[in-house]
């Protein structure tokens, strides 16, 4: 199973759709056509007729909705041949009316079949873009069983600013998770100075300060942040800087720890023997980005990280998810809840994002990322 998922929605089958609404504006135009026949001539039902090329324009194609509309003026044609003629100023005026709609109705469906194959186009870049800037977490890590969702607050968007990545090194495992500030292209183009500063260290340099120290460089230079003092809670009052939230973890293969930094990111929870432990330090770092502004010193953490324990990383969307009574998700409560919920990554990952989803009634007001990691035994993991 993959252990890297965009949350999608289901589609019903497009073709068998489009098989059952065509077969709508016909019946509409045989149905006002007999009809049409057998009432009594001061009964007009032509003007119906229009609505056929005008449904049509809403999900078919140009070429269709002028065909519809063709057989539209064809069959108004025939009633008015049946009851007088097509000279007849009643059924003149029903059949220019019909011609003009049609033809409107056409234009639209022209612009709106334009403008999808352009959208589709762009979702065509956005995967692609995807692809390179956030590619799937390896499902397997040395001793470490990884599994990733990502949930996109847009329903059209692949992703945003939100991030995760992992990397080997020599002795363990290395992963970080972040949230860019803010929406939009300026987030996504900081997420992924994130990675790529991530990527091209994370391997290489000894300690997780010297790791900080490098994806701290690659996010915001001094110089973008100006003379902005920090304010009551920490960030720069009134500045416009930009800061990555970020957990940046190293996780051993033959020590039954993780050492972590936290650059002001949600804590990680921690799932072990039916509990779930928030790993809060003795203090956070400051955002990537504003390390330069608040003059903190990196703060290595180390917790105990054993056979069968469960690690979740999450992003801020996920713990401010809303109801429909404006209440944050309970994700604490939610994992405790679950005494099963700690023996598969993937199963806990689905699970939790099948409960989010429904607690926030489908539509989430920020992007969500998790990561779920999980230290598999001696035996399992020779089994790789």
């Amino acid at each position: 199973m993959c252990p890297h998922r965009r949350d999608r929605v289901f589609r019903p089958s497009r073709r068998g759709g489009r098989r059952f609404l065509l077969a709508v504006p016909f019946a509409l135009i045989a149905a006002v056509t007999v009809v049409d026949l057998l009432v009594p001539p001061e009964v007009h039902l032509g003007p119906f007729l229009i609505a056929a090329p005008a449904v049509t324009a809403s999900f078919a194609g140009a070429r269709m909705t002028a065909f519809v509309g063709a057989v539209a003026v064809l069959a108004q044609t025939v009633v008015s041949l049946a009851r007088t003629s097509v000279t007849d100023l009643n059924h003149a005026y029903q059949i220019v009316a019909l011609v003009l709609i049609s033809v409107i109705a056409t234009l639209f469906a022209h612009l709106r079949e334009r403008d999808e194959s352009r959208m589709a186009r762009l979702r065509s870049i956005a995967h692609a873009a995807q692809s390179v800037v956030l590619p799937p977490l390896p499902e397997r890590a040395g001793p470490l069983r990884i599994a990733s969702v990502y949930l996109a607050a847009e329903e059209e968007a692949q992703m945003g600013g939100d991030l995760y990545a992992a990397a080997r090194t020599g002795s363990g495992t290395r992963l970080i998770i972040g949230d860019a500030r803010g929406k939009g292209l300026d987030a996504i183009s900081e997420a992924s100075l994130v990675l790529g500063a991530f990527r091209v260290t994370a391997r290489r340099e000894p300690g997780l300060p010297e790791l900080v120290a490098q994806l701290e460089a690659g996010v915001g230079p001094a110089e973008r942040h100006g003379a902005a003092r920090p304010g009551a809670d920490g960030v720069p009052d009134g500045a416009d800087e930009a800061f990555v939230t970020a957990l940046v973890l190293d996780i051993p293969d033959r020590e039954p720890v993780l050492r972590l930094v936290n650059c002001g990111h949600p804590p990680p929870l921690l799932l072990s023997g039916g509990r779930v432990i928030p790993l809060e330090g003795a203090g956070a770092c400051p955002p990537l980005g504003l390390a330069d502004v608040l003059a903190a010193d990196v703060t290595v953490e180390t917790f105990p990280f054993g056979e069968g324990d469960v690690l979740l990383l999450h992003t801020d969307g996920v713990t401010e998810a809303r109801d429909a009574s404006r209440a944050f998700y309970p994700l604490t409560e939610r994992l405790t809840a679950w005494a099963d919920a700690g023996d598969d990554p993937r199963s806990l990952l689905d699970r939790l994002r099948a409960d989010l989803q429904a607690y926030a009634g489908g539509h989430l007001g920020d992007d969500a990322a998790l990561v779920a990691v999980r230290r598999a035994g001696g035996t399992e993991t020779e089994r790789r």
